[in-house]
């Protein structure tokens, strides 16, 4: 089989149904298949996957969990039930928005077999409840469309789930540590792009639903920054150091944006901790540090706001 649509879902019975039918939608000249991992939803979830299951038994493939595994575990195992030679990736609170995607992206990679994963851009699609939430880009990634690194790809996540293809047999067995982690995305493009490169496409492909229910988006920026965190340092000894430096690069943004938000919270303490952390991760080497150390040094020995500090942000994925 030349492709898997490798699709979790948890509670989605809102949004389930248009996240198939995206898929569906597709026009290929290959054969694929639908993998759903449903982590034993406490809504109508399962009920909706079953009848879209009836009406296309040959398209379908559902994972029926007996009790909730968590989001990776259910990551994990729908990914290694699939059987095609592509894996394209889509949680079911997403939905594809070309109907294209799928076939330029597997012409894409058949073309160029130095590339282990193809990627697009997505739009964001706020539900209600969400007008306080800190995500508020208009099309992700902002990256120039082109050929990345694994390097690249560790400094920032610019891989948006939604829009991934990526080929299966560079999947590895998962780590242990990935099934404590909180986000999985991330580690497994970085895990597979070790294996050669990434080619963002300049196409706007799906669309990310931001909703209260959601696993990630509905965290606070602190939390995600937290989450990064630990999961970078996991992926720095899963790589045996071999990218210390790229990965030191992305925890030093991390902590600028941990002490950005003490301080504006008027956190002495913790923003000194986080500012410490900071300049150890190589955060004084960044463009423009001499004006952030400036201004972090007068919040600490004054206690006020510095214009200097202005305009800073840290790189969490979406």
């Amino acid at each position: 089989m030349k492709l898997s649509v490798a699709m979790i879902t948890y509670n989605h019975e809102k949004y389930i149904g248009q996240a198939i039918e995206s898929i569906l939608a597709q026009k290929v000249d290959f054969e694929y298949e639908i993998v759903i991992g449903e982590d034993c939803s406490t809504d109508g979830t399962r009920a909706v996957v079953t009848e879209l299951h009836r009406r296309y038994p040959d398209r379908i493939r559902l994972l029926f969990r007996d009790h909730n595994v968590g989001i990776n575990r259910n990551f994990a195992e729908t990914i290694e039930a699939c059987q095609g030679e592509y894996l394209a990736l889509l949680e079911g609170d997403d939905y594809w928005t070309a109907t294209d995607k799928l076939q330029k992206q597997v012409d894409f990679l058949d073309g160029h077999p130095e590339c282990a994963i193809c990627s697009g851009r997505a739009r964001p699609l706020y539900e209600a409840g969400t007008q306080n939430y800190d995500i508020n880009w208009d099309v992700f990634p902002s990256h120039p469309a082109g050929t990345y690194s694994v390097e690249d790809l560790l400094r920032v996540n610019f891989v948006m789930t939604c829009t991934t293809v990526i080929r299966r047999k560079l999947i590895d067995q998962f780590p242990e540590w990935f099934f404590e982690m909180k986000l999985g995305d991330w580690p497994l493009c970085a895990m597979v792009a070790r294996y050669g490169k990434i080619q963002l496409m300049d196409e706007i492909m799906a669309s990310y639903r931001v909703h209260p229910g959601g696993v990630w988006s509905s965290l606070s920026q602190g939390t995600r920054s937290e989450e990064c965190l630990r999961m970078l340092r996991a992926l720095d000894k899963e790589f045996q150091y071999k990218y210390t430096d790229a990965i030191r690069e992305a925890i030093a943004s991390m902590y600028l944006g941990l002490a950005s938000g003490s301080r504006s919270n008027g956190k002495r303490i913790e923003t000194a901790k986080h500012f410490i952390n900071y300049i150890c991760n190589g955060g004084w080497r960044r463009p423009g540090s001499a004006r952030v150390i400036a201004g972090m040094l007068t919040f600490e020995i004054i206690g006020s706001w510095y214009k200097v500090f202005s305009g800073t942000n840290s790189a969490n994925q979406s």
